[in-house]
């Protein structure tokens, strides 16, 4: 029997919707009535351009995620309608009122590691730099929350730099399923509603042989065209804020300072309602939302190392303003322990695991540079942002600091033990977070550790290891008191994941998925959207385990160069 509580048809889907962006906010004022706008060409302002998606040939449903869904209050027949296929993959003609005939893309500007680009943009100025195949369609309000609906591979956009606009199977299998499980494991993240894949249409891009341990691409693939529907309270970005504030910074045009201002109001409006009282003067509002943005983009990559998660090209048009995870493309999980793992060929170490809290610095360091630009006849409220960006540091640590501690089990961190452990984890070729999940049932010697090592161990390292738990086990009390093992072996479970993203896993998926067989893909998604729990033997056998020598520096496993 269908749920009357939950939407179940395309035209109830409709009535939800609402368009804060599109309405508060200037379009472009060269763009066409159309909005097919799909070469690569300069906006010189505006905070957006509407851009008419191009469908799919021959969409087919692969899959939804259930959990938002049940979020939203959708049923999960919805999920193949006919409106809601058509919609979401990427035909917005049918779409009824008030939902909208066009969809709208976005520019932003890029720095990379706190130093400002521009050649990127094909004209090298910037002015064409942004969304080259995300588009958004549908911003609607669910159970009293606001959510925009972007498409991720839905052809051609005034920013696609000459791409085709499109997006593989590969990489859309990729980001559906990552952002389902960033979400069960408790971070901050876009979310994925729906994929679906084109029966028919390919396109050519560049990969690897199979076993290659090249680091760049060795010829072109044809790839099925599928298109992710990713969805978030916005896609601002602080690349966003910070293209309006270059602008504003040397009034490029007479809307400039106008334009910065409005996009950081509604920044505001949209990601911020409850950290920034909309009462206070404007110049109150963005010190605020300053504090409020640090706070957040601090927690997230105190999470981000918790979990073994390297986004991989964090620049800041990657950096949600919101404060969550955006842009699942050369990401990766931390198998074999690696304090400078880097998945993306292009990334270098300054986006390198462990690299990821100063790369985040750089990133609100950029964010604040554009607020400044609204402040500049403010010496007092300049100052005190100041005094907020330069407490990023200590904020940072104090939150991984705390992090590092309930991973191992402490009331407080222990440097000295905490570092004993990385460089024995790094001697030794240790598993990151079958390690922490393994330490988390308490174990009393290091022979209940094996499981967890790349390598045979020897007995000199055995004697460190067994010297290590000894202080660890001491220093959480279990000794002393055994009774502790138990609560503290719980709380252990409760932030060291048990399941968690294997490359080697995902990549029969999407090949399977390529000659229309999605079964692996379901499997994932019910794998991954349980990472804390203790599943069944079968699927512990086949998840919770080591990667294959076998896969060690293959590309398209061990690296990306792209993330097409």
């Amino acid at each position: 029997m269908p749920n009357p509580d939950k939407v179940s048809s395309f035209t109830e889907l409709a009535k939800l919707a609402d368009y804060s962006f599109l309405d508060n906010l200037t379009p472009d004022p060269d763009a066409t009535e159309s909005g097919e706008d799909y070469y690569p060409r300069q906006v010189f302002s505006g905070h957006y351009v509407p851009v008419k998606p191009t469908p799919l040939a021959q969409p087919e449903y692969i899959a939804h995620s259930h959990t938002l869904f049940d979020e939203l209050g959708f049923a999960d027949s919805l999920a193949t309608t006919d409106g809601f296929t058509r919609l979401f993959s990427g035909d917005v003609s049918a779409s009824p009122e008030p939902m909208r005939k066009l969809g709208w893309a976005t520019g932003y500007a890029l720095s990379i590691y706190g130093t400002e680009y521009t050649q990127q943009c094909p004209f090298r100025t910037g002015n064409a730099y942004g969304d080259g195949r995300a588009i958004s369609v549908l911003e609607l309000v669910a159970k009293d929350k606001r959510w925009e609906m972007q498409l991720k591979g839905a052809g051609q956009t005034p920013y696609c730099r000459g791409g085709d606009g499109r997006a593989v199977l590969r990489s859309s299998v990729r980001e559906f399923l990552a952002q389902e499980h960033m979400h069960a494991l408790g971070i901050a993240t876009s979310r994925s509603l729906s994929l679906f894949v084109s029966k028919t249409e390919t396109v050519d891009r560049p990969w690897y042989y199979e076993g290659s341990r090249s680091q760049d691409p060795e010829i072109m693939v044809s790839n099925p065209v599928a298109i992710s529907t990713r969805v978030a309270p916005s896609f601002l970005r602080v690349g966003q804020i910070e293209l309006f504030a270059r602008r504003a910074r040397v009034n490029e045009h007479d809307n400039a300072m106008a334009e910065l201002t409005q996009i950081v109001q509604h920044l505001i409006e949209r990601e911020y309602p409850n950290d920034v009282d909309q009462n206070l003067v404007f110049t109150e509002q963005v010190l605020q939302l300053a504090s409020a943005f640090r706070d957040r983009l601090t927690t997230l990559v105190t999470h981000w190392l918790r979990v073994g998660f390297c986004q991989g090209n964090f620049n800041s048009d990657n950096c949600a303003a919101g404060g969550y995870t955006l842009d699942y493309g050369p990401f990766g999980f931390s198998e074999l322990f690696d304090p400078v793992f880097q998945p993306w060929t292009g990334g270098g170490q300054h986006f390198s695991f462990l690299n990821q809290p100063m790369a985040a610095q750089k990133n609100f360091e950029m964010f604040c540079r554009s607020l400044k630009v609204l402040l500049q006849d403010d010496d007092l409220a300049t100052s005190k942002l100041e005094a907020i960006e330069e407490g990023f540091s200590a904020l940072m640590e104090a939150k991984l600091d705390k992090m590092w501690a309930a991973k191992l089990g402490l009331d407080e961190y222990d440097s000295a033990l905490f570092v004993e452990l990385l460089q024995l984890m790094v001697q030794s070729g240790v598993d990151y977070n079958m390690l922490f999940r393994e330490l988390s049932a308490i174990p009393e010697d290091m022979t209940q550790l094996t499981k967890c090592f790349y390598k045979k161990t020897s007995q000199e390292q055995d004697d460190m290891w067994s010297g290590w738990l000894a202080k660890w086990r001491n220093k959480i009390g279990v000794d002393a008191n055994p009774a502790n093992a138990k609560v503290i072996s719980k709380q252990m479970k409760q932030v060291n994941p048990k399941f968690t993203w294997r490359e080697w896993l995902v990549v029969p998926a999407y090949q399977s998925a390529a000659k229309g067989d999605y079964s692996l893909i379901n499997e994932l998604q019910a794998m991954l959207t349980q990472p804390y729990e203790e599943q069944s033997s079968e699927v512990t056998d086949k998840f919770y385990r080591l990667r294959p020598v076998e896969y060690f520096g293959v590309g398209g496993i061990n690296h990306y160069s792209c993330s097409s």
